[in-house]
């Protein structure tokens, strides 16, 4: 496998994934300015064992939640592309139909409609999310997941390589958390993956999926839908949904994660549920109020930039068209010509 992880085909073909959307940030140009030297060095460098991740560059965004995202020299994710290219799927053969992240095919209008489905057929939802997931991802728990699927010592290696080079970066965002067990040391354990790398996304799945095959199977829980650390289980009964999430509790502390608890409680679909940024009721959706008053502001501030001719058109269109294209997965007619009117 690592043969062909460090071949040309597969590593011309990362970089084409890697800079699709891209070509114009000056890293992704200056790459394909000397693209052969450089994808025959990168070819060398994983041959002979000797690729060294470089450093991230960290920034936070606001929307719509604050994050730090952690952006990899753009080397490294031609890298992170040839090793998924080999490895996502095999495990994509594991995971349950109703997760919904970072897969083809799938994304969030799709989990949307499963989450409507189910809140047709059941009363009640318990609503869950993970806290400070990508934080507390352990590393050596994840690499034990990823030895299980891939023989090949390696590819091992440069999964090592990928994990180290993202130690520490999120340290700041994780809140310490002891688990049973645990000594004074836990603290030092390994663990956190960079928001913005192609492999966290990936590996964010395989982290979760025996958690998935938990639910579906020994909860027997029919009505599931995931997206990354938010998901909802369904059932017609309350009482089952509380016996539930005391397990799910035990079983996410065996991950080393934890819940936000308050807002993990039973609650009837009647009463609406916050999903990926809509709040989905069985007949209908509403746009989440944050949602459009954040797109108003980041709207008339491109509009007065693009007026003063400090932005391309083209830049305000798209910011436009992604919006649009989110919020017409609601009934949102009305709320999208009053967000775009302009004054």
């Amino acid at each position: 496998m690592y043969t062909q992880v460090s071949s040309w085909d597969n590593l011309l073909l990362a970089y084409h994934k890697a800079s699709r959307g891209k070509r114009g940030h000056p890293n992704v140009a200056a790459f394909e300015y000397r693209l052969e030297d450089n994808l025959l060095q990168l070819q060398r460098e994983l041959e002979t064992k000797t690729y060294t991740p470089g450093a991230y560059h960290s920034f936070y965004i606001h929307e719509p939640k604050k994050r730090l995202i952690s952006a990899a020299p753009f080397r490294d994710r031609v890298v992170h592309h040839a090793l998924c290219n080999l490895i996502e799927p095999i495990f994509e053969r594991s995971f349950i139909t109703d997760s919904y992240a970072n897969r083809i095919g799938k994304g969030t209008h799709r989990a949307l409609d499963r989450a409507q489905e189910f809140a047709r057929r059941c009363r009640y939802v318990l609503p869950c999310d993970i806290k400070q997931f990508f934080p507390s991802i352990d590393h050596a728990i994840l690499r034990d997941m990823l030895a299980r699927k891939i023989d090949d010592e390696k590819v091992l290696w440069l999964i090592d390589q990928i994990l180290a080079s993202g130690r520490g970066v999120l340290s700041e965002e994780y809140s310490m958390v002891y688990f049973p067990g645990d000594d004074l040391f836990a603290v030092n354990r390994p663990r956190g993956l960079p928001i913005g790398n192609l492999t966290s996304q990936f590996w964010a799945n395989c982290y979760l999926n025996s958690f998935d095959h938990f639910i579906k199977r020994e909860l027997g829980c029919r009505g599931y839908v995931r997206y990354v650390d938010d998901f909802l289980l369904f059932a017609n009964d309350k009482r089952v949904l509380w016996e539930w999430r005391a397990e799910i509790l035990t079983r996410l502390a065996h991950l080393r994660l934890t819940l936000h608890e308050r807002a993990a409680e039973p609650k009837p679909v009647a009463e609406g549920i916050s999903f990926l940024g809509l709040r989905i009721f069985p007949t209908h959706r509403r746009l989440k109020s944050r949602n459009g008053f954040a797109f108003r502001r980041k709207f008339k501030q491109l509009f007065r930039a693009w007026q003063a001719g400090a932005v391309a058109f083209t830049r305000l269109d798209a910011c436009v068209r992604g919006w649009v294209n989110h919020a017409r997965y609601a009934n949102t007619w009305r709320v999208r010509s009053a967000v775009l009117a302009v004054h």
